[in-house]
């Protein structure tokens, strides 16, 4: 081999070497716009993940602030139904405090049924549409129907100290037998002395009884005198408090004392014959602001006793 050879062939090798690595940039170069844009489309999606990221967290606050609002608006009106549920629980306590004393009233009154009776439910209606109840409106509704129960409830109670004070006076009016049972055997006013003959005026009326027998409140009251009068014997007074005072004469013995509360029908003596008399008998007067009256207007008005 030549030198000449030698060369050619190194120089032919240098310039294939020179071409490849010609054609591997050229490659390379061809790549690079393809790697930018790759470049450029990752850094795109993640810039763009980015702002998604802000826009959820923005959104989850928002939704969180709205729940926040919510829980709070539940609360709220939470309060205000227990409150209301309170106040209701109030009217009711009223309503029934009202019935009962409406039915008290109706007893003592000796009321009849129909209107005045408490238990039997009140008839409403309307025709529509039915529309929804602003709170403020049920709130101010509450309201009035408390001030008018509360108005009611003091005209009841006025009425019931009238009926209570009615009630009283009645049963401290003489409307008793004050025996059980027994007969009249002398009526009041002039009558013949049974001593010795002449006339006499009777300031009571005298009943047939058995020495021994119960003597017989005919009225509340608080006994006034308990002791011996002269021609009487042994005598009760009893003192009703409204004017009225009952006298019960000729008893053997006492069973209530002064300031002992008698009720009507209750036994305060043992009748007997004390005293200006001429048998067992009880001898009853009734005296009318300081005057002595005739019992027998009294005697029985009151049926239920007897």
């Amino acid at each position: 081999m030549t030198l000449h050879t030698s060369l050619r062939n190194l120089l032919d090798h240098a310039q294939a070497r020179s071409a490849r690595i010609g054609r591997r940039g050229l490659a390379a170069a061809q790549r690079m716009p393809v790697l930018s844009a790759g470049l450029l489309l990752v850094a795109g999606m993640a810039c763009g993940a980015g702002i998604q990221s802000a826009q959820v967290a923005t959104l989850q606050a928002r939704l969180d602030g709205q729940q926040a609002q919510v829980e709070q608006t539940r609360r709220e009106a939470q309060r205000e139904v227990n409150a209301l549920a309170a106040r209701l629980g109030e009217l009711q306590a009223q309503a029934n405090r009202l019935n009962a004393l409406g039915d008290r009233l109706t007893r003592v009154g000796q009321l009849g049924d129909g209107e005045f009776d408490f238990n039997k439910p009140v008839g409403i209606g309307g025709a529509g549409p039915v529309q929804d109840m602003a709170a403020g409106a049920l709130r101010d509704g509450m309201g009035q129907v408390e001030a008018d129960l509360r108005a009611s409830g003091d005209q009841l109670s006025v009425l019931e100290a009238l009926l209570f004070d009615r009630e009283l006076d009645r049963s401290a009016t003489p409307s008793r037998m004050p025996v059980a049972k027994g007969y009249i055997t002398s009526g009041f006013g002039g009558r013949a002395d049974p001593f010795g003959g002449g006339s006499q005026y009777h300031k009571g009326i005298d009943f047939d009884a058995n020495t021994g027998d119960k003597v017989l409140s005919v009225a509340d009251g608080v006994v006034s005198f308990a002791g011996r009068r002269s021609g009487y014997g042994i005598v009760v007074e009893v003192d009703h408090g409204n004017g009225y005072v009952t006298r019960y004469a000729h008893n053997s013995r006492l069973v209530a004392r002064v300031g002992d509360l008698v009720r009507g029908g209750q036994e305060i003596a043992k009748a007997g014959s004390t005293g200006r008399s001429t048998g067992a008998h009880v001898h009853f007067e009734v005296w009318e602001n300081g005057r002595v009256v005739n019992p027998s207007k009294f005697l029985g008005q009151d049926n239920r006793h007897g």
